[in-house]
């Protein structure tokens, strides 16, 4: 994937830039740059879909709403990716994707200390234990891992195996998020879905429901980590 650890912020900025500024992404616009990630959508797809969007809508009557959320370029992000793939099929670059490497601006020292400050803030932050979970123990755990893990890098002199790591990072946050749901109130947890729906709302009639069902799980997963002050660990946040 072209570009690949610059994925969120390139999104961002040109989505910003094409609206003409003055607005921040949301807590679900951040949620379906991610669900793109996921899905393994390619950053020029997801750029090409947000032009097309909003080429779309500037066709409109001038008194037309601003598009005020990445959710309304979904569709046309979507119909651009495959767009793209029926283009590859059988190609070289179909078969053989471009993987991230040191070329990106991804040293060796600059990811260690990203592992090393995420690991201070898993161990200095205050977390819930309720139901027999201790978020506090996976935390903690998640801690030493990213300690290793610098270590090991660092050792080495080299982080050529990026998508290796990106796994292990994505496996730490994963046990993260789960101790934090199982620990969290149901009161909170169905608040926090109920903000997911009602600003999902607006774009239901253009999405899957795969692709909503993902959109609140992610939802709820960023405002939890935001609510303990807890560090996303995917090399997609450095």
């Amino acid at each position: 994937m072209e570009n690949y650890f610059n994925y969120f912020t390139e999104i961002e900025e040109h989505f910003l830039r094409r609206r003409g500024g003055g607005l921040l992404l949301s807590t679900l616009d951040w949620a379906l740059i991610e669900t793109w990630k996921d899905a393994g959508i390619p950053l020029e797809a997801a750029l090409r879909g947000i032009d097309a969007a909003f080429d779309r809508h500037n066709q409109r009557p001038p008194r037309t709403q601003k598009i005020n959320g990445l959710a309304y370029c979904s569709q046309a992000v979507l119909a651009a990716a495959e767009d793209m793939k029926e283009a590859t099929v059988g190609s070289a670059a179909d078969s053989q994707p471009p993987k991230p490497g040191a070329e990106q601006g991804f040293e060796v020292e600059t990811i260690a200390v990203f592992l090393l400050r995420n690991a201070a803030l898993l161990q200095a932050a205050n977390l819930p234990r309720s139901g027999g979970v201790s978020v506090q123990a996976v935390a903690l755990d998640a801690a030493n891992t990213l300690r290793k893990l610098a270590e090991e890098i660092e050792s080495k002199k080299s982080a050529s195996r990026l998508e290796d790591l990106e796994r292990r990072l994505t496996v730490l946050e994963e046990k993260l998020f789960a101790a934090l749901l199982a620990a969290t109130p149901d009161e909170e947890v169905v608040t926090v879905r109920a903000e997911a729906d009602r600003d999902l709302a607006p774009y239901r009639r253009k999405m899957a429901a795969a692709q909503i069902g993902q959109l609140q799980r992610q939802y709820i997963h960023k405002r939890l980590l935001e609510k303990y002050g807890l560090p996303r660990l995917s090399l997609f946040y450095m």
